[in-house]
């Protein structure tokens, strides 16, 4: 593929640190480094951490494994963490072509850098409706036009991708990107299905798009089975994918990671370079301490407890939107993630009633017209089911369903 077709003019003007560039002949054997603006180690108060998890083990990093998160490194991630995420990558998706990594602070950070890459104000995103709130908050000031897809219970709508670029009256301008939250999606909690992921990376092939496959909630699919990722299926080197450490580690921690296309993985890395250096290195070296003591199995057996644990939550949240909502709102079970998008009957704006009223009633929820790429009046709203317990879970929606009686009658 002809990368530089896709690549925006401000990331093609990227050029490398001078002193960045110089971190891999640092590590060469025997060579004195006076190039470098390292601090000395030696004035690191720190010299050894330990990790106790929910397990009861103890993980403890001697002072060399200390040494090496305290001081800068490599800017696309810690090599051994790189390597780990490598063979995580081709274990679990098993992609037909070559691919490239860096190590972001959380995905949101090498998602937002792709987006520069690739995007002006000139141009238009192909972008699933509704999506993202945190993607659309980085891309409206950007300036990029939107051109929605809409989705359903089975995710992006293939015909509706179709007919958007079928229609496009100037070959010149028509989006060469589409960015997509395929599964458990932000808001809707609903995935796009195999079938579907196949019959739009086809698409894509047809009208020579890239795909920004945003896939923090994979590992929270509640199936037997994950869904199959875009990567897997990418014969063409033609997507990007996102993947987020948050949602099953910590999401403080703040790691996350873009795999894809070396030239197009090589630009980010270049925006790094130039702004956050590399992300933390206490955070990276306290992943890859717990990944190299799990090894793959062991991460995705602790996956599989982390995705039990969310269904378990959806199924009551499930449960308690039937008991009380039935009548008054329409929702999809969620199959992934955690979150549920609730239709409220009789109700053309819930902005009002989520913003002011619901918290008066000390229930929070986000209204749903934030989550539309182009401004729009929706009864939609977005609840998550993922810290709440049991207990609040069914008062909060009890207090809904009283707040949307209330607002019918009016």
């Amino acid at each position: 593929m002809d990368y530089q077709a896709f690549i925006a003019p401000l990331s093609k003007r990227r050029q490398p640190s001078a002193i960045r560039s110089l971190m891999p002949l640092m590590a060469q054997p025997g060579m004195i480094s006076l190039g470098g603006g390292n601090p000395h180690p030696g004035t690191f108060p720190f010299v050894g951490m330990s990790i106790q998890l929910r397990s009861g083990e103890t993980l403890t990093l001697d002072e060399q494994e200390v040494a090496t998160g305290l001081q800068y490194s490599p800017t696309n991630g810690l090599p051994r963490l790189v390597d780990w995420l490598r063979n995580l990558q081709t274990t679990e998706h098993k992609p037909p072509v070559e691919f490239d990594v860096c190590v972001g602070n959380g995905s949101q950070d090498v998602l937002t850098k792709a987006f520069d890459m690739l995007l002006t104000s000139e141009d238009t995103l192909l972008c699933e409706s509704p999506a993202y709130v945190g993607s659309l908050s980085f891309l409206r000031p950007l300036g990029c036009k939107f051109a929605e897809v809409s989705s359903d219970a089975e995710g992006l709508q293939p015909k509706e991708l179709e007919r958007v670029l079928a229609e496009w009256k100037d070959p010149s301008t028509r989006p060469r990107v589409l960015y997509s939250v395929p599964i458990g999606g932000n808001p809707t909690g609903c995935s796009t299905t195999l079938e579907r992921k196949k019959e739009i990376y086809e698409i894509a092939r047809k009208y020579n798009l890239l795909i920004m496959e945003d896939d923090p909630y994979y590992y929270l699919q509640f199936g037997e089975t994950r869904t199959p990722s875009y990567f897997s299926m990418d014969v063409d080197g033609r997507v990007l994918r996102f993947d987020s450490f948050s949602k099953i580690l910590s999401a403080g921690v703040r790691v996350g990671w873009v795999t894809g296309p070396k030239p197009l993985i090589e630009r980010i890395t270049l925006h790094s370079q130039a702004s956050i250096l590399h992300a933390s290195g206490m955070s990276q070296l306290m992943v890859q301490k717990v990944l190299e003591h799990w090894g793959i199995e062991g991460f995705l057996k602790h996956t599989d407890a982390v995705s039990g644990f969310y269904k378990s939550k959806a199924q009551f949240f499930i449960e308690c939107a039937k008991k009380h909502l039935t009548g008054l709102a329409e929702w999809v079970e969620p199959n992934a993630g955690m979150f549920v998008w609730i239709k409220l009957s009789g109700i053309s704006d819930s902005s009002s009633l989520i913003k002011m009223k619901a918290v008066e009633k000390k229930v929070l929820l986000v209204p749903g017209f934030e989550f539309f790429p182009n401004p729009k009046v929706t009864p939609y709203v977005r609840a998550s089911f993922s810290t709440a317990t049991h207990e609040e879970i069914d008062l909060a929606l009890a207090r809904l369903a009283d707040l949307i009686r209330g607002e019918q009658k009016e």
